[in-house]
């Protein structure tokens, strides 16, 4: 596997792709939460608002980003031909899926730790100027509190989660237009058109099936026993979205041509 690994690494860093979309996602998930950190306002004593899901607002920008590095990835073989050379040098084909999803979600990891510290950072220096003083009941944002961290540590496993989702579609389907269409509808589309049902038990439901929806709840430290779903049962909901991706990705790399 460390063979596979290396190789998988020498070909993400000397595409062209891989690199800005890393930077991007770390840099707009930190402005994202810093912009929406600075707009909120908490003017009372229990405004009741989620000052740390306010502060990692970003992680729903970014994640766009990181959806799209795991499609260019996978998918830019298939665009240049260069998968046929990678299953000549790897013909065990689920181990080079499994090398590329390994790399990937390792670089998601560290580039969406990155993000999520950086947003804490920006919402502990911008929150209070917001209203979220100690006077209205909200310390300043901390990774030393308990929820605090699992929000943060949630976050990151989330677009983990995501990235890996991603690479199982983009195997499945191998055209970078249709892979990105379709995470991206997922992740951005899906939780808009819930919204337009009128019943509410059908609503609730797509509502917990939503990775988006399920799997950011892992950022909520407030009000939790009113949420649809638990921070981990919602990214349970993700886990379960990336591994029917990533079957279905690797039944189909085994059966057909490249």
């Amino acid at each position: 596997m460390r063979r596979e690994l290396r190789a998988e690494w020498t070909k993400l860093r000397t595409a062209s792709g891989p690199g800005p979309l890393l930077l991007g996602a770390v840099v707009l998930t930190v402005l994202g939460s810093a912009l929406a950190a600075w707009a909120i306002r908490c003017p009372a004593a229990g405004c009741g608002e989620d000052a740390t899901r306010t502060g990692l607002f970003g992680v729903h920008l970014g994640q766009g980003l990181i959806a799209l590095l795991a499609v260019v990835a996978v998918c830019g073989e298939y665009g240049t031909g260069m998968i046929r050379t990678s299953l000549t040098a790897t013909p065990r084909r689920i181990t080079l899926l499994v090398a590329k999803a390994g790399l990937l979600a390792g670089l998601t990891a560290a580039a969406g730790a990155v993000a999520v510290l950086g947003s804490v950072l920006a919402a502990r220096i911008l929150l209070p100027g917001s209203g979220f003083t100690p006077e209205h009941g909200y310390p300043p944002l901390s990774l030393t509190d308990g929820p605090t961290l699992r929000a943060a540590a949630g976050s990151v496993l989330y677009l983990v989660l995501v990235a890996l989702l991603s690479v199982g579609v983009a195997t499945a389907v191998r055209d970078s237009a249709v892979a990105a269409g379709t995470v991206l509808g997922l992740l951005h589309l899906f939780p808009a058109v819930i919204l337009m049902v009128r019943d509410e038990d059908l609503q609730l439901l797509l509502w917990r099936l939503s990775p988006v929806n399920a799997g950011l709840a892992v950022q909520a430290t407030t009000s939790l026993p009113a949420m649809p779903i638990g921070p981990w049962a919602g990214l349970g909901v993700v886990a379960g979205w990336a591994a029917a991706a990533l079957t279905t990705g690797a039944l189909l790399l085994r059966r057909r041509d490249a």
